[in-house]
């Protein structure tokens, strides 16, 4: 497998990762895959650490014509959050972005009404909560769903993934300490680290929360 292609898979990511997690001890710990991507990565965590799985879910919001390139990301319900800093460097204002910012939490709360079916939240107070992704990249989407997070009272909050951008912790302030498997100096992209990249759909999001 080639140096830039680490793991085969989001499953095989999740096994590295769960490795990792499994050295510490947990408090009634809570796994959330982020959607969708993070679901297959944290159901292999959850399973590993005999945790409880549920879903979080956040959207990016995407610079203009460059889609890929978050400069922010909304939570179904709370404020969105924007990467000052990329704002600037492409001069860009929230007012440019707000029909954008509205479509992405329309989206994000019609996932989360999907993957919920009915169902409330799952309590995190008190618990150690992992967030699980599939990478870091700006971590501006990460951000968003670990501020939604601290909200329900965590006893600790983490964040972890296979593969992260170098100095992944800086990034999420939100997060009480963060957990990769890798953070490679030439990071341009997540989906460089996986030989088998393929979009995750909102079936197979559904069928590992059934389990």
């Amino acid at each position: 497998m080639p140096a830039s292609q680490v793991f085969a898979n989001r499953e095989d990511g999740g096994r590295r990762l769960a490795r990792e997690l499994a050295r510490r001890t947990w408090a009634d710990p809570l796994v959330l895959g982020l959607a969708r991507g993070g679901m297959p990565v944290a159901a292999v965590v959850a399973r590993v650490l005999g945790a409880e799985l549920d879903v979080a879910v956040a959207r990016k919001i995407g610079a203009p014509g460059h889609r890929e390139y978050g400069v922010g990301a909304v939570t179904p319900y709370g404020p969105a959050i924007y990467a000052e800093a990329s704002l600037h460097a492409l001069k860009l204002t929230t007012g440019r972005l707000a029909r954008t910012e509205n479509r992405e939490r329309a989206e994000a709360r019609r996932r989360l009404g999907r993957y919920r079916a009915g169902r409330g939240p799952v309590v995190c107070a008190g618990r150690d909560v992992i967030l699980v992704d599939d990478g870091l990249a700006t971590g501006v989407t990460a951000r968003a769903a670990l501020r939604d997070l601290r909200a329900g009272g965590p006893s600790t909050m983490v964040f972890a993934a296979p593969v992260c951008a170098p100095g992944a912790a800086a990034l999420l302030p939100e997060a009480d300490d963060v957990v990769c498997v890798v953070e490679p100096p030439e990071f341009r992209s997540v989906g460089q680290w996986y030989a088998d990249f393929r979009q995750t759909r909102d079936e197979e999001v559904l069928a590992l929360l059934a389990r």
